[in-house]
């Protein structure tokens, strides 16, 4: 099948959730859909000003540490990047794009996790309007889980370290907003890797159409 537009495909999930090989392989099934590599994104980064921030947001600093409300702003200032430097550009051009997550993620983990929803929701429609990906794959699995899995890979960074109700907050959040949008589908990550993989070559099937 040749697909005639571009459009936005996102995967999401907690650390640990398996979202790299989820990744590659939305990014085979992409290619062959359409005949072409999708762009692919991650965020926060993605353009050069964009992975500054990345590393900023990162980054353990004990003597400046960062406030909620500012990794809140700096997450929209590089997805803002992002979006008018890159996606929509590609977008524009009849390009598919494949984001390593989006605004999703901060209304989880700033918005659920931080408890700063209102900050987040008024920041998002400031800077995104109604934009929003087509399709997002959300790959859910529990806090405890997925964090033993990040910690299994070495060292963790400043978002991972936070505590395990952070994240089980973000999860919530996310479920909630999973439901009440049907461009969101939740794939169970707790499986087994060949289930779901299973599981999300079937759903970009049934979304997107046979390659």
């Amino acid at each position: 099948m040749q697909a005639s537009t571009g459009k936005f495909i996102v995967i999401e999930g907690l650390e640990g959730a398996g979202k790299s090989s989820a990744v590659a392989l939305v990014q085979s099934f992409l290619q062959q859909l359409t005949g072409n590599m999708p762009v692919c994104t991650r965020e926060p980064g993605g353009t050069p000003l964009a992975e500054k921030i990345r590393t900023l947001v990162k980054t353990v600093d004990a003597t400046d540490p960062l406030c909620d409300e500012a990794e809140c702003l700096l997450m929209y200032a590089a997805r803002a990047q992002l979006v008018n430097n890159v996606i929509k550009p590609a977008l524009l051009r009849g390009e598919w794009v494949l984001g390593d997550r989006h605004n999703l993620s901060s209304l989880a983990y700033q918005g659920g996790g931080r408890g700063l929803m209102p900050l987040v929701q008024t920041i998002s429609r400031a800077t995104l309007g109604e934009f929003k990906p087509h399709l997002t794959l959300y790959l859910d699995i529990p806090p405890a889980v997925g964090m033993a899995r990040a910690a299994s890979r070495g060292a963790l960074d400043r978002i991972e370290q936070q505590a395990l109700t952070f994240f089980e907050r973000a999860r919530a959040t996310y479920l909630s907003l999973a439901a009440a949008d049907d461009t969101i589908v939740v794939i169970d990550a707790n499986q087994p890797l060949a289930q779901v993989h299973r599981d999300i070559r079937h759903t970009l099937a049934q979304r997107l159409g046979s390659c």
